[in-house]
């Protein structure tokens, strides 16, 4: 099982290779999660709903991941079922993280704090 060091440094090296679930696995092992509400561009998610991207992106933004880097943390969901349509209109916050950045996600407080040793 991978790290928060060893998944840094694999987004970092081989992007293409990392899979949302290693990465879930990872912030699950390693943070504690309290899910929110959080926004990113149009897309509003409530208490509950997408905690996945909400770990997703509360994980990038404390590892101050560039754009590029947090896309492709969505693994698969990003690389096949949005890059290859990109007409579609399922995984909403990724389509938005792609149009808006860093600049279009509200998270109120930190969802995640990493898990005392």
């Amino acid at each position: 099982m991978l790290s928060t060091q060893t998944l840094i440094e694999k987004i970092k090296a081989t992007p293409e290779q990392v899979q949302f679930k290693e990465v879930i696995e990872v912030i699950e092992q390693e943070y504690d999660f309290t899910p929110m509400a959080f926004s990113n561009g149009k897309q509003n998610n409530g208490i509950n709903e997408n905690n996945g991207s909400c770990k997703v992106f509360s994980f990038a933004s404390i590892h101050q991941l560039n754009e590029v880097e947090t896309l492709h943390l969505f693994g698969d969901f990003y690389r096949v079922d949005v890059l290859d349509n990109p007409a579609g209109s399922d995984h909403q916050n990724i389509r938005q993280f792609i149009e808006n950045g860093w600049s279009g996600i509200r998270l109120e407080t930190p969802a995640l704090v990493k898990k005392s040793a």
